[in-house]
């Protein structure tokens, strides 16, 4: 199925992606002839049941691994044709990643955290601090950058994880259940932050869900279910 939004630029372009994972002498058919298209500047909400191929497909869009056949573009790269080191550079320059755990290390505070993406880049250490500065302030943690990991509730915890997502002024934000590990309270403040960054910076998300509380706040929902996508939830 082709899901695609008329009159509208795509930023994400996906055309008939299969992915396979091979265990054993088993292969193992996670998408399967699979079309997408995002709009730049939307807010895209991706559900499905717990290993419909989500969060593949996330990592397919984001560059972390290639389709076994079919096409991903985001912007004007083709990102199932780029060499590692150039996949890994296309990362650091245009995506940002927020996870469910908030991965952040425990040994850094929140700002050296936020800063770690600009380690990639050609910035200096006043330029990083200036952006790690403005992040931080996006998500409303100024006065915790100096705090750790440990110190910080999970609301904050993945609002620094946001900050670090958004620190390279990415082109496109990917976020692999953001909520999924907050409160509702918490978790609405996160779902706030996102439509903000959508609304007020234009900022292209996709987000994957299994909470229909979540995906409320996009302004599209896709649905995966084996593999194929479809505007409506299975029943």
């Amino acid at each position: 199925m082709s899901e695609n939004t008329a009159g509208q630029s795509a930023l994400v372009r996906v055309e008939g992606v299969e992915k396979v994972f091979h265990r054993g002498a088993e292969d193992i058919h996670v998408l399967s002839q699979l079309n997408l298209e995002v709009p730049a500047g939307q807010f895209l909400a991706l559900m499905g049941p717990s290993g419909s191929g989500k969060s593949t497909l996330l990592n397919l869009i984001g560059g972390l691994d290639r389709p076994t056949q079919g096409t991903v573009h985001v912007g004007g790269d083709r990102l199932d044709t780029l060499s590692d080191r150039a996949l890994a550079a296309w990362r650091a320059r245009h995506v940002g990643f927020v996870f469910q755990l908030y991965n952040l290390i425990p040994v850094l505070t929140a700002e050296r955290n936020v800063e770690l993406p600009l380690l990639l880049t050609p910035l200096s250490p006043a330029e990083r601090r200036k952006h790690v500065a403005t992040a931080l302030a996006v998500v409303g943690l100024s006065h915790r950058a100096k705090h750790y990991p440990r110190t910080l509730s999970g609301g904050e915890q993945q609002r620094v994880g946001i900050a670090r997502g958004i620190v390279t002024d990415p082109t496109l934000l990917l976020c692999d259940e953001p909520t999924g590990d907050l409160d509702r309270k918490a978790g609405d403040e996160v779902l706030n932050l996102l439509q903000a960054l959508n609304r007020e910076q234009g900022k292209t998300i996709v987000m994957v869900t299994h909470d229909p509380h979540a995906s409320a706040r996009a302004a599209r929902t896709v649905y995966l279910n084996k593999g194929r996508l479809t505007n409506e939830p299975e029943q």
